[in-house]
């Protein structure tokens, strides 16, 4: 972790140290970042996932990466790296006003993904990894997701409606040695949503969570349920230990955080006041 004046950046991937057979949970910022490894008794001898997070109080801005690779992690890794060269142009573009912060963001990324010199890159590696990127300014959410990482947005109003899950699990989608980008068309998702008035709550997660044999993760309900009247760090742990208990084989990944948002949020003409 690198704390500057304003600023909290952290990145790591597997390969560096793999928490297999055991849970780690640290506070970068005002994120929680949740790892496990996997069981070996089910077979389980290394971690492939990987993350970026960069959080800034004073802008009020956080944005991450999570990655989760397959075969090696040296996708992942050539991911990370390639955010890094970029850091400073992109901290200048989320130092804009929200809308056009989005708007070079997402211009930064894809033209990163689709330049020659990073697919050259890409094609080097052994594997691929799934990438999701998100950026929190202000009340607003922008993601942009290749493959099959999820996002959740936690909110009363949402949940009452049934939305928790603001991206869609997308497969045969990666970054690497198979890379979406070397096709006619890049294949990708991307998306913004308005925040809600009072606590929000914003989690990623590889599929790990979700794949755990024995549990209802694949339900974004359940995921919620375990921050009901907790912290934020508590429901992390308990999600990660749930999921240790129940011999998950693949690791798992969760950054979580929850955002204040003190101004009204946009309602129907028709709704009664």
């Amino acid at each position: 972790m690198k704390t500057s004046k304003n600023q909290t950046s952290f990145n790591w991937v597997g390969s560096e140290k793999h928490f297999v057979d055991q849970l780690d949970i640290v506070q970068i910022g005002p994120v929680t970042v949740g790892r496990f490894g996997g069981n070996s008794s089910t077979g389980q001898t290394k971690n492939e996932d990987g993350c970026v997070l960069w959080a800034n109080a004073v802008e009020d801005w956080e944005f991450t990466v999570l990655l989760d690779a397959h075969q090696t992690a040296e996708s992942a890794e050539l991911v990370i790296a390639e955010i890094g060269r970029l850091e400073t142009t992109i901290n200048d573009a989320l130092k804009l006003p929200v809308k056009q912060a989005f708007s070079q963001l997402s211009e930064i990324l894809l033209a990163m993904f689709d330049s020659e010199r990073f697919k050259a890159r890409c094609s080097e590696v052994q594997g691929e990894t799934a990438v999701l990127c998100t950026a929190r300014k202000g009340k607003f959410l922008w993601w942009l997701s290749v493959g099959d990482c999820l996002l959740y947005l936690f909110h009363p109003e949402l949940e009452a409606l049934g939305e928790l899950q603001q991206n869609h699990r997308s497969f045969y989608e990666w970054i690497g040695k198979v890379n979406t980008f070397d096709l006619p068309v890049p294949c990708f998702s991307t998306g913004a949503k308005e925040l809600r008035k009072g606590i929000n709550h914003i989690l990623l997660t590889t599929d790990g969570l979700v794949e755990c044999p024995n549990t209802d993760f694949s339900n974004p309900l359940e995921v919620s349920k375990r921050f009901d009247a907790v912290s934020n760090t508590k429901g992390v742990t308990a999600l990660l230990e749930e999921i240790k208990e129940k011999n998950v084989r693949d690791s798992t990944t969760i950054l979580s955080w929850r955002v204040e948002v003190e101004s009204e949020s946009t309602r129907p003409g028709n709704e009664p006041k």
